[in-house]
């Protein structure tokens, strides 16, 4: 099974840990991504602490931990690539996420993210 139907098809709950320039770290509840290509994964993105973030420093790990466990799951590490904005990319990755935003749809980004490393949420790399 590849990440993009891991994901697809395994419940959990997602943590994206993100880095200013200074390397404060901030984590947040995300929603499971949505995959551009088997290569690249993308988050909408509010503009608030984890965008500031991620402007300033374009690396991150996604932390997604299984439903019904704490043993199951991944570490998803990334590096951000590219980023978009607008109405109509947010609505078709809700409506292909089964995803209802309730966000400023206006105001939000949909960053693009390289992956760089997988890991399984525990044990050794």
């Amino acid at each position: 099974m590849n990440l993009r139907e891991y994901f697809e098809s395994t419940p959990g709950r997602g943590i994206l840990a993100t880095c200013d320039k200074d390397g404060l770290v901030d984590m947040a509840i995300y929603s499971g991504p949505y995959f551009k290509d088997d290569d690249t994964m993308c988050f909408i993105m509010a503009e608030r602490l984890t965008y500031a973030n991620i402007k300033a420093n374009p690396h991150a790990c996604f932390m997604y931990i299984e439903s019904g466990g704490w043993f199951g799951g991944k570490r998803v590490y990334l590096t951000k690539v590219a980023e978009k904005k607008g109405k109509q990319l947010i609505q078709e990755i809700c409506q292909h996420c089964n995803y209802s935003f309730r966000g400023n749809i206006d105001t939000s980004h949909v960053v693009f993210f390289k992956i760089d490393k997988v890991l399984p949420l525990v044990g050794p790399a």
